[in-house]
């Protein structure tokens, strides 16, 4: 759907809620988009730390350094 800035400004209430239900509008001035009025994407859910606690144990090796052939690949 398309309307013009004047139609948009003074409906906006009325083309939210077609946006609402999955319509993208797209706003132009004399004729030539401007904007589209399209849904926002839902705010993601916060993760919670710690949900895993218990399941596996880093290894002590974990922390050791790394040999030298592997450092060596780092470097240039």
């Amino acid at each position: 759907m398309t309307v013009n800035i004047h139609h948009a400004k003074t409906h906006l209430s009325a083309l939210l809620q077609k946006v609402e239900h999955g319509q993208t509008i797209l706003i132009a001035r004399n004729g030539k988009p401007v904007a589209y009025l399209t849904a926002a994407a839902p705010k993601p859910r916060a993760r919670k730390g710690g949900f895993a606690k218990g399941e596996f144990k880093v290894p002590d090796s974990f922390f050791e350094p790394l040999p030298d052939e592997v450092l060596k690949g780092f470097t240039q």
